[in-house]
């Protein structure tokens, strides 16, 4: 194979991770949103806050071509809001995702 087949997959690849990053952060803002008033304890308002600045920082632990470092905390802190907000009274249909 062609080395410059291997460098657009490889850009195809990334271009996709980051559209599913991209997908993530905009269910958590969405999640955020809905969970204000929801009495959500300070600890998941504060791993939200966590998830957007990790996502949105140029340091990673993975390079940034690779956006599975940023997937995995985006999806642990929807995880965290959903959970929190079972627990605060918050119905799960109306939750995003």
């Amino acid at each position: 194979m062609d080395s410059s087949l291997w460098l657009v997959v490889a850009a195809v690849v990334a271009l996709v991770m980051a559209g599913y990053a991209a997908v993530l952060l905009v269910r958590v803002f969405r999640a955020r949103r809905l969970l204000l008033d929801a009495g959500v304890p300070l600890r998941s308002k504060a791993l939200f806050w966590a998830a957007v600045a990790y996502t949105v920082s140029p340091i990673d632990l993975i390079p940034d071509p690779v956006y599975l470092d940023d997937i995995g905390v985006l999806l642990v802190a929807l995880r965290a809001l959903h959970t929190a907000a079972a627990k605060s009274g918050v119905d799960r249909e109306e939750l995003p995702g």
